[in-house]
């Protein structure tokens, strides 16, 4: 028992670092129940702004009780050793809790960027595009501002490196033009915002149409129809004409159709009973110009056009009402007697340049065929 005794008073370091390792593991495991049974408690509520918390902290502050608790035994070692490499615990322990601070914050920014569209937590007024475009600021913010004070906490001269930055920054503005060039391009996307993510846009001046799916510092990302990824560079918007379906208040239709010169007489009536059809229909926007007209007499039909709007601007929705227009103009058309043309050609011939019998003296038949003939 002496023994034992005197053992455990030669190697006291021993036990402490095994106790304050064996403390650092009970208490991650108590951290890790504590995280879960808050996660199911925040389940029950639709505050976004709890939820990313515990999203933010769970695993920066599960590795930070095995910082504080690793280095801790560590210096207990270094105690005992008397070793120089133990002199950099601390130095290295302030630079862990910043980087997961950093860590913290960039998980925190990137939840609520996801999160702020999420209809489950209730309306926002932050729409996709912008929550993209703060979020890429704020995460960069955190990630200069933590390297900073990293170089800071190691004894490199703050000054000295934003000094070198900026003399480097003009080397590296001329090396690097088409870049800086994309990213102030995107810039401008976000300030201006012609189109947000989830846009279908297209280009009359180039083949760009598509949606989109990401707004890069450098790129844009749109698929387009086929589902093929098309990446823009940024700097294109800059010259670029971009037309956004997405934001039209209604889609047009506008149709000429025809029918046939017999039916001159109810040509009138077929106009005024489409016109009313149209004015009662509850998917068309009346608000809007709304046209049926006799336009010209084409070369086989009477021909009159339709220029209205409809309130949806869903092209699917669209085309399903545009059809049923059209048939019911058939419909109108039909139920008047009359019928589309079709493009016809009347021929009118001069009777005087037929072959046949011409007009005028005969001449005598001769006596010598009659012979032959007999």
């Amino acid at each position: 028992m002496d023994g034992i005794l005197d053992w455990f008073l030669a190697h006291t370091w021993t036990v402490s670092m095994f106790a304050v390792v064996l403390a650092t593991l009970v208490a991650r495991y108590v951290v890790k129940r504590g995280f879960d049974r808050l996660a199911r408690q925040a389940e029950k509520t639709h505050n976004m702004y709890d939820d990313a918390v515990l999203h933010a902290g769970r695993k920066p502050i599960g590795w930070a009780v095995y910082l504080f608790g690793f280095s801790w035994a560590a210096e207990i070692a270094g105690e005992q050793s008397r070793q120089e490499i133990f002199e950099y615990v601390a130095p290295l322990r302030e630079v862990g809790v910043i980087l997961l601070l950093a860590w913290f914050a960039v998980r925190f920014i990137s939840f609520l960027e996801t999160h702020l569209g999420d209809r489950s937590y209730g309306p926002t007024r932050v729409d996709e595009t912008t929550a993209m475009a703060l979020g890429k600021l704020l995460r960069a913010s955190v990630v200069i501002t933590a390297v900073l004070i990293v170089l800071q906490s190691l004894g490199f001269s703050v000054t000295g490196v934003l000094a070198f930055g900026g003399i480097g920054g003009i080397a590296i503005g001329f090396a690097a033009r088409d870049l800086l060039a994309n990213f102030f391009g995107a810039l401008m996307l976000y300030l201006d915002r012609p189109f947000s993510v989830g846009d279908w846009i297209r280009s009359p001046d180039r083949e760009i149409e598509g949606t989109v799916e990401e707004i890069g510092w450098r790129l844009t990302r749109i698929r387009t129809f086929d589902q093929r990824p098309l990446y823009v560079p940024n700097s294109v918007f800059a010259s670029l004409s971009v037309e956004n379906p997405e934001r039209m208040k209604n889609r047009r239709i506008y149709e000429t159709i025809g029918i046939r010169y017999d039916d001159v007489d109810v040509l009138k009536k077929v106009i005024d009973d489409v016109r009313e059809m149209l004015r009662t229909h509850p998917a068309i926007d009346t608000s809007r110009t709304l046209m049926v007209n006799f336009v010209s007499f084409g070369p086989s039909s009477l021909d009159f056009f339709v220029y209205t709007f409809t309130r949806t601007t869903v092209w699917t929705e669209f085309h399903e009402i545009k059809q049923e227009i059209l048939f019911r103009i058939a419909e109108i058309v039909a139920g008047h007697g009359a019928e589309m043309a079709f493009p016809t050609q009347t021929l009118h011939v001069d009777a005087s340049q037929q072959p046949g019998p011409q007009p005028g003296p005969q001449p005598e038949p001769d006596p010598a065929d009659d012979a032959r003939s007999a």
